[in-house]
């Protein structure tokens, strides 16, 4: 299905499961284009895919490709984008100039939170959201992620926001962009590759049930916006807090020594802190967004029944 206005194509699987109210849950595809090494980018997209359908839900990887956004890829789409090189990362503010050039690009939160919300999926899984970054006070870097969260109506599941961040500060954007923040099964918002961020949450959930319960509260209502539901890392997969605290400082300084900035920042210290970790947090990233997924579809099951 093609949106000839909007240039967004819809994949056949994910138009019928939505138009059939079946339950569909968006990924994104910046973890497939930067985020990890050839050919584990594949492997784990693919293993993603097949964790949403095994739990009863329709798997929408949102990316660009030659110039049309799409909502749904083939399994050939899906090997092209994760092998070609080259492509961009595309925020919300890329895509038009992604399209126009008719370039390809794997999308971030942003970005695929607006095509989710234009193609009415209502739950999206990632691996950790962007923040405000560490010295925003001065900098003003600040992850369009948290604003395109308080403009579309889409849930996300993620491990927290990536720890290489400054949460407090992530969590005061979201406050004032009125996201809802709900901690699964935890008080506390989580810290991508340790489990708690020593931050209390006001909100705390406990089943998928409940989950589906807040979207569609939120949705009947009318809110603007969507719901940031943090779900902790697998616990024998996390990491010490303390531990990767000091290893994020030193790829910061590291970061910042190298005059690394902007949209640059981010894949630098995750490959960096991958190095310093010897390889354990590329294991820890792999392990949530398994199990982010997993807790996105089973919500989006439930979401389904209550419609």
């Amino acid at each position: 299905m093609t949106d000839h206005a909007a240039r967004i194509e819809i994949s056949p699987d994910v138009a019928q499961a939505l138009a059939e109210r079946r339950a569909v849950v968006a990924l994104e595809s910046t973890i497939i284009t930067h985020g990890m090494p050839w050919p584990r980018n594949l492997e784990t997209a693919r293993e993603v895919e097949a964790i949403a359908r095994a739990e009863g839900a329709t798997p929408a990887t949102i990316a660009v490709l030659d110039g049309v956004p799409r909502v749904g890829l083939t399994a050939a789409q899906l090997e092209d984008i994760a092998s070609r090189a080259g492509a961009a990362k595309a925020s919300r503010r890329d895509l038009s100039v992604v399209v126009a050039r008719r370039g390809t690009a794997g999308t971030t939160v942003a970005a695929t939170l607006f095509l989710a919300a234009r193609a009415g999926i209502p739950i999206f899984a990632t691996g950790g959201i962007g923040g405000a970054h560490r010295g925003a006070e001065a900098s003003f870097d600040i992850s369009a992620d948290l604003i395109e969260l308080g403009r579309s109506r889409v849930a996300v599941v993620c491990a927290g926001a990536k720890s290489i961040l400054d949460i407090p500060k992530t969590l005061e954007v979201l406050e004032t962009q009125g996201v809802p923040v709900v901690g699964y099964g935890t008080d506390f918002f989580p810290a991508f590759y340790a489990r708690e961020s020593g931050e209390r949450l006001e909100h705390r959930l406990d089943s998928p049930a409940e989950l589906a319960a807040l979207l569609a509260a939120h949705a009947a209502l009318g809110v603007p916006g969507g719901i940031l539901i943090g779900n902790p890392v697998p616990e024998a997969d996390a990491l010490p807090a303390a531990e990767i605290e000091a290893i994020i400082a030193q790829a910061v300084a590291e970061a910042a020594a190298k005059g690394i900035a902007s949209k640059a920042v981010t894949p630098f210290l995750l490959a960096r802190i991958v190095e310093l970790t010897g390889g354990r947090s590329l294991a820890a990233n792999i392990a949530l967004i398994r199990d982010n997924v997993r807790l996105a579809a089973r919500v989006a099951v439930e979401l389904a029944r209550l419609s």
